[in-house]
C-alpha cells in the first residue's frame, strides 16, 4: 500500500524533473488564431561550418576556373546531370552562381522571389577557426567577447516593442537544452519535441489520472500545481515550469503531415510552424542543424553516396516544406528565416577528400517579406591573389549583425540595436526585406501587473541546479 510519505517522495522526484524539464513562462489558456498580426524571426544555425562554396557554386567566368583548380575532386559540375542549379535574376539574367543540385527546394524559393543570399557574410571583426568561439560569438551577438551572459535573441526579446504581456509563447528554442542565443531569457520555452515535453518519471500509474483510475484520484502531474502557491523564487520557478508544460499539453501538436520529409530537422521545423499557426504570440524561434564539419569524405554531387549532398537535401527539403506550410496557412508573409553557419570552409580542398575551416560564407534569408532573387553584400572573387591576404579563405565583407539588424528594425520594429548587439555600430539597411512599418510601443503594464510570467516584484532567478536542490528540500519538508 502506498502511503502519503511514499506519494510525496515520488512527487519530489517528479517535481525535480519539473525544475529542469522546461522553460520559465506563465501561460494563459490556449487559443488558435488566423494569420498573426506580428512578425516572427526564425534563426537556423548550421553548426559545424557549412561549405558555402558547394552550396552557392560559381558556375561561369574566372571564378569558375579558380574554383575548379582549387577543388578538382569536390567541384560541383556546371553542366550535366548533376550540375548546379543556375540562379537567375528576375529579368532572366545570370548571376554567375548556382545552387547545389540537391537544393531544388531552395532554388524554387529563389525563383519565386522568396529567398535572397548575402555573399561573404560572417564575423567581420573577429577572425577565429574555433567552432566553439565562433558559434558563441554569433549566439551572444558579441564577436570577440564571451562574458556578456545573455544571448542576442534574449536581448531582442527584452527590447521588443508591440508586446503587451499576453503572449503565451514569445520565444521558442527547439533543442534539448536552452540555446545560447536565448541565454538569460525567462520568457523563452525550450523543448526538443512537443511529444517529449512532459513529466513521466516514477511509476506509470501515479503520473496522471487516466481512465480506470480510482474515483477522486489525482496523479503527480495534477498535484504539482498546488505545491507552487507562494512567491519565493523557488515556487515561482515551479509555477512557470508547470504552466509551460500545460500550455504545450493543451495545443494540438501533431506529427508531420503527409508529404513532409521525416528527418528530425523537418520535424523540428514543423514544431515551429505549428507554434506560429497556433497564435501563441511567437516572435523569435531558433533551431540547429549540425553535421557540417566536413574535413574528410565530404563528397560532391552525383550518383552514389555523397555525405554533403545528403545534408544539402535535408536542409533544402525541410525549409521548402516549412515555407509551403506557412504559405498555405497565410503566415508566410510575416515569418522570416535566416540561415547561417559559424564560418565557411577553405577554398582549396584538403588531401582527405574534404575542406578545412575557413571564413566568409553565404547567409540565406527567406520568407514572404524578402526581396528575393537577388544577391546582397560584396563578393571579392576567388582569385588566389585576392584570397592570399586572407590565408586562402573567402574574406568576410558583410558583418552578420548587419543582416540580423535589418530584420529587427524593418520586420520586428525593434531599433534598439545597441542593446541587442552591444558595441556594433555598422548597421545600414541593404534592402533584404520590406519594411513592415514601425510597431506601436508596448503599452505600459498596470501597477502590479505581471509580464511574461515574471514575478510582480524583482527576484533573483536561481539556476537549474540550485532550483533542483531547493525544490527537493522543500518537498522533503512536506514528507517530514
Amino acid at each position: 500500500m502506498t502511503t502519503r510519505r511514499d506519494f510525496l517522495k515520488g512527487t519530489c522526484a517528479t517535481a525535480a524533473a519539473t525544475a529542469v524539464a522546461g522553460p520559465s513562462l506563465l501561460f494563459a489558456p490556449p487559443a488558435l488564431a488566423a494569420a498573426n498580426g506580428h512578425d516572427t524571426i526564425v534563426h537556423l544555425f548550421l553548426r559545424g561550418g557549412l561549405d558555402g562554396l558547394n552550396l552557392v557554386v560559381p558556375i561561369d567566368g574566372a571564378d569558375r576556373t579558380f574554383y575548379e583548380q582549387a577543388r578538382p575532386n569536390l567541384a560541383v559540375a556546371a553542366t550535366g546531370a548533376y550540375a548546379a542549379l543556375p540562379l537567375t535574376l528576375a529579368s532572366g539574367g545570370g548571376t554567375g552562381f548556382g545552387l547545389h543540385p540537391s537544393a531544388s527546394g531552395l532554388r524554387d524559393l529563389w525563383v519565386s522571389g522568396r529567398m535572397g543570399i548575402v555573399h561573404a557574410c560572417g564575423l567581420l571583426t573577429s577572425v577565429t577557426r574555433s567552432h566553439f568561439d565562433a558559434q558563441l560569438y554569433i549566439d551572444l551577438g558579441t564577436p570577440g567577447a564571451q562574458g556578456i551572459g545573455s544571448g542576442w535573441m534574449a536581448r531582442a526579446m527584452n527590447t521588443q516593442p508591440g508586446m503587451d504581456g499576453s503572449e503565451r509563447l514569445p520565444a521558442l528554442g527547439v533543442a534539448s537544452r536552452q540555446p545560447a542565443g536565448l541565454l538569460s531569457s525567462v520568457q523563452a520555452l525550450t523543448m526538443g519535441s512537443p511529444s517529449d515535453f512532459s513529466l513521466n518519471a516514477g511509476a506509470w500509474s501515479w503520473q496522471t489520472a487516466r481512465s480506470g483510475s480510482p474515483a477522486g484520484f489525482r496523479g503527480v502531474n495534477e498535484t504539482l500545481a498546488s505545491l507552487w502557491t507562494g512567491r519565493s523564487p523557488l515556487e515561482l520557478g515551479g509555477q512557470r515550469a508547470d504552466s509551460a508544460l500545460r500550455v504545450i499539453a493543451t495545443q494540438s501538436y501533431s506529427a508531420v503531415p503527409a508529404g513532409w520529409p521525416t528527418t528530425t530537422f523537418a520535424q523540428q521545423l514543423w514544431t515551429i510552424a505549428q507554434s506560429i499557426q497556433f497564435g501563441l504570440g511567437l516572435r523569435y524561434a531558433t533551431l540547429d542543424l549540425g553535421g557540417w564539419d566536413t574535413h574528410d569524405g565530404q563528397g560532391t554531387a552525383g550518383s552514389g553516396y555523397h555525405y554533403y549532398q545528403n545534408k544539402i537535401a535535408e536542409l533544402s527539403q525541410g525549409l521548402s516544406a516549412f515555407y509551403a506550410a506557412l504559405d498555405a496557412s497565410g503566415h508566410a508573409g510575416r515569418v522570416t528565416v535566416v540561415v547561417q553557419s559559424e564560418f565557411g570552409r577553405r577554398v582549396r580542398a584538403n588531401a582527405s577528400g574534404g575542406t578545412d575551416h575557413g571564413y566568409g560564407n553565404p547567409v540565406l534569408v527567406l520568407g514572404g517579406a524578402v526581396n528575393g532573387r537577388r544577391f546582397y553584400g560584396s563578393w571579392s572573387g576567388l582569385d588566389p591573389e585576392i584570397l592570399s591576404p586572407h590565408f586562402g579563405d573567402v574574406p568576410v565583407t558583410t558583418d552578420h549583425r548587419q543582416v540580423l539588424s535589418e530584420l529587427l528594425v524593418k520586420r520586428m520594429g525593434n531599433s534598439d540595436l545597441a542593446a541587442v548587439f552591444p558595441g556594433y555600430s555598422g548597421y545600414a539597411p541593404m534592402g533584404i526585406v520590406r519594411d513592415v512599418g514601425a510597431l506601436a510601443p508596448a503599452p505600459k503594464p498596470a501597477p502590479g501587473a505581471r509580464r511574461f510570467g515574471a514575478p510582480a516584484t524583482p527576484a533573483a532567478e536561481p539556476d537549474a541546479s540550485d532550483l533542483l536542490e531547493r525544490l527537493m528540500r522543500y518537498v522533503q519538508a512536506l514528507v517530514d
